[in-house]
């Protein structure tokens, strides 16, 4: 289905909430001595850097805000309800004490995190917008195919999988290159958003920023979902993020995953089973370690901020706060 939605110029025009410019992004500062990576310069997104290293600092790696203190409180006392309760949520259940309920029953993700053990596995509708300028951004049906196969290969284990429900094309210039935070953001999401899914959106979003995404407790209403470079996808020209990755790393967002690296060597992710990492990694440094408990930096992690051809993994304790989050604030 193709539409345009020029009606989004007007209400462009009568947003006055948010300014024009884009959100401020999260830099991020890189202990980059054990990195592998020549530090030539890197040109990406139309942008020259430095270096790679100058370009993942610079935030647009993922523009994914890194919630406030009481936020981040709030949802783990949220979650830790739901482990010391199992039997009262929907899919989280106590496989120990319950081993023939029927969720304990042939697989389910679990283990790791506290509590539960047998969860029902989740296929989640995915309302796919391609949104394009004429040609550029104009995604085949092979290109979204590829994508939704990198994501349901990403996620095989979990307890997740994404099936196509909705695919629509929008030509529109405003809505092409789309900023984080913008009014472009705001309007066209509305138009397009379909309740019940998991919104995906390709757009060009312009200075070398891959993506961001809404976590499962932020309230969002029509903001909610994931935003792509379209040259992201598998094949695309965003090398060396060009294999399907980045909607790989922005769905765990989605699914309530914080960067491996949040907070340093403190394991600000809050899952036990990734090991600490001073600052995001770059590349695919084999053998950093940048924290002096634990060990080597967790570099093949999906929620990391290596190359695609890097990342392959989320961990148990991964899996299992996705499937609490969802339980939580998504089901």
């Amino acid at each position: 289905m193709r539409r345009t939605l020029a009606i989004l110029f007007t209400l462009a025009l009568a947003t006055t909430a948010f300014a024009g410019n884009s959100a401020p992004l999260t830099q991020v500062t890189i202990d980059d001595s054990s990195q592998s990576v020549s530090e030539n310069p890197f040109l990406f997104g139309g942008v020259d850097w430095a270096s790679q290293a100058d370009y993942v600092n610079s935030g647009r790696r993922c523009a994914t805000h890194t919630p406030d203190q009481d936020t981040m409180d709030m949802v783990e006392a949220t979650l830790q309800w739901y482990r010391n309760n199992p039997i009262d949520n929907a899919k989280g259940v106590d496989c120990v004490k319950h081993p023939n309920h029927p969720h304990c029953q042939g697989g389910g993700g679990g283990g790791g995190g506290g509590g539960g053990g047998g969860w029902a596995d989740v296929t989640i509708p995915v309302a796919f917008h391609v949104i394009h300028d004429g040609n550029q951004g104009d995604l085949s049906n092979g290109d979204i195919n590829g994508q939704m196969n990198v994501l349901n290969s990403a996620f095989a284990g979990t307890g997740f999988d994404f099936s196509l429900a909705v695919t629509d094309y929008t030509d529109d210039t405003y809505c092409f290159t789309m900023g984080y935070g913008t009014a472009a953001e705001v309007n066209c999401k509305a138009a397009l958003f379909v309740p019940g899914h998991l919104n995906l959106y390709t757009a060009n979003l312009g200075g070398g920023l891959l993506g961001w995404a809404t976590f499962p407790w932020d309230n969002n209403g029509t903001r909610d979902g994931v935003v792509l470079l379209y040259s992201s996808l598998p094949g695309g020209s965003a090398a060396p993020y060009n294999e399907g990755d980045t909607g790989t790393h922005e769905v765990g967002h989605w699914l309530g995953l914080y960067h491996t690296f949040q907070n340093g060597c403190k394991r600000g992710d809050k899952v036990d089973d990734t090991e600490p990492e001073r600052s995001p990694a770059y590349g695919c440094p084999t053998g950093r370690d940048t924290c002096a408990r634990g060990g080597l930096d967790p570099i093949y992690n999906f929620m990391d901020y290596t190359d695609d051809d890097c990342m392959y993994l989320f961990t148990t304790g991964q899996n299992t706060r996705m499937q609490e989050s969802w339980t939580a604030y998504r089901q």
